[in-house]
């Protein structure tokens, strides 16, 4: 995958994908605090099936997708039919979250971005208080600072990637030298997500990862937890 980037795109890329953009991305470990106390991952070779599933069979499948599409309608030119367009696939993307748990991630996530870009001064077709996915969000300040969609997209995969490492690094716990391990040895993944996102038509956009729905939900119940619920 060939990325053609230019150095302001560049600069405006890493700020986006950055675990310092204020939106709260580390709060949540997306049912990975259930699968760990429960024993489902308990070392380092555990995280990596656990996380290289998600990227393959969720980021790939709705996440990606779904970042494309919004980015073709945020460069649309006529702002009632972009609004709608967006809105629209911003309603898909809160479709696919399959629990309470999974959705407050993406809204939490989408609500602060939201109040971030309106600092910005990045216009968006919501207003405060809809209920907003952080995809959507992400795709138009990409599109705003005109970064390209594999560059986004490997921005956008990066950022979930080192948040759940981040995560497994807390919960099992990994040493910071394991969680650089399998950072490197994920990367690939994401080049292989960003390429199969691409083949993923509109109407096929959609995941099923039950254990990950399951450990999400009970997730909401568990007596003790590091991450929000």
């Amino acid at each position: 995958m060939a990325i053609v980037t230019t150095e302001a795109s560049l600069l405006r890329l890493l700020q986006l994908s950055s675990v310092s953009l204020p939106v709260g991305g580390y709060a949540f470990s997306q049912g990975m605090e259930y699968a760990i106390d429960k024993g489902w991952v308990a070392r380092k070779t555990d995280v990596s099936d656990w996380v290289g599933l998600q990227l393959q069979q969720s980021v790939a499948r709705v996440d990606l997708p779904i970042l494309r599409l919004c980015m073709m309608a945020a460069e649309q030119q006529g702002s009632v039919a972009r609004s709608a367009r967006l809105v629209e696939l911003n309603d898909l993307a809160l479709a696919c979250r399959e629990t309470k748990e999974l959705r407050l991630n993406d809204t939490a996530m989408g609500e602060a971005l939201f109040r971030l870009m309106g600092s910005l001064g990045i216009n968006t077709p919501f207003e405060r208080g809809d209920v907003m996915s952080f995809v959507p969000l992400f795709a138009i300040a990409a599109a705003h600072w005109k970064i390209g969609f594999d560059v986004a997209a490997l921005g956008f995969a990066w950022s979930w990637l080192e948040n759940q490492i981040a995560a497994a690094t807390k919960l099992v716990p990994l040493g910071q030298t394991q969680a650089q391990e399998l950072l490197g040895e994920l990367q690939s993944d994401i080049n292989q997500a960003i390429s199969l996102s691409l083949t993923i038509e509109e109407d096929r956009i959609g995941a099923g990862l039950p254990m990950i729905a399951i450990g999400s939900a009970q997730h909401e119940t568990q007596y003790s937890r590091l991450f929000r619920s």
